[in-house]
């Protein structure tokens, strides 16, 4: 479980490493860093956003942290583990923040065998701009963290998890197992990028700034996207970040038809059955 002794090592200081660390600060933990960036390292050292920091991997810092939690793109997360997974101790616990599973949870879990527990969580949340300058633990409030555990996965590393959502006081704590979570995150959260990605390239119009309201704003407010990490989620999450624009695509056709065809009745429907689904949000 997770307490106020727990030696707690970050890797990778961007948003939202470094947002855990001012949060986990902020409620008394004892919080390292390793970040590759000496600006980074250099920044959160000035901010004190942590207890220590370093752009090196040292061996006794690994060894002496009971819970890392890796913040880093997943192949570089999958390199790290690699390369200096033997140097995390046989009772610490691994997390990480990655937004894809399928690619990384056996591959992380097969590498640590017999060794430290890798137990995946998913925090859902996050905004335009990154970095550790960027760092806001406000980013959690009202938000959705998503523990993923597996059979290989015990009791304690499950609740240690959960204890880091709460901690982080994430309004919502849900557990998904690896294929649930990369179906649901295909929709709610890659295919959302696409349409807003699409959206911004349908038109070369540079005056849009001058006529838009808060509608479009509003929908295409992602469209500003770090086009390194998402392009690398959205082939990681290929199968089925295309099964869901498959039915994304059938739902636009249905509204393109309805339209070409001047049925008002069949627009209306849709936009009932959107309504009320959206409502859901609201409570």
């Amino acid at each position: 479980m997770l307490d106020k002794n727990t030696k707690i090592l970050i890797i990778g200081l961007g948003l939202l490493g470094g947002s855990y660390a001012m949060k986990l600060k902020e409620k008394g933990y004892y919080v390292a860093a390793i970040d590759t960036d000496r600006d980074t390292i250099g920044y959160a050292r000035k901010l004190k956003l942590i207890d220590y920091a370093t752009s090196e991997v040292e061996e006794d810092l690994i060894k002496d942290s009971d819970l890392l939690i890796f913040a880093l793109y997943p192949h570089i997360f999958l390199e790290w583990i690699k390369t200096y997974g033997h140097l995390i101790r046989p009772d610490a616990i691994v997390t990480d923040v990655t937004g894809v599973k399928g690619i990384i949870t056996d591959a992380v879990q097969g590498m640590l065998e017999g060794g430290a527990e890798f137990i995946p969580a998913h925090p859902m949340a996050g905004k335009g701009h990154l970095g550790v300058e960027n760092s806001d633990p406000g980013i959690f409030k009202g938000a959705n963290y998503i523990v993923v555990p597996t059979e290989k996965n015990t009791e304690r590393g499950i609740e240690t998890c959960k204890a880091l959502g709460e901690t982080l006081e994430f309004a919502r704590i849900s557990t998904l197992s690896t294929a649930e979570h990369d179906k649901m995150i295909a929709f709610v959260s890659q295919l959302t990028h696409c349409i807003a990605v699409s959206l911004m390239c349908a038109t070369d119009n540079e005056h849009l700034v001058d006529y838009t309201g808060d509608s479009f704003r509003d929908l295409t407010r992602i469209a500003d996207i770090n086009d390194e990490m998402w392009s690398g989620l959205f082939l990681d999450n290929r199968d089925e970040l295309l099964a869901e624009m498959d039915k994304y695509r059938k739902s636009f056709d249905e509204i393109y038809e309805r339209i070409k065809n001047n049925d008002r009745e069949g627009l209306r429907e849709m936009m009932r059955l959107s309504s009320k689904r959206r409502r859901r949000f609201n409570k």
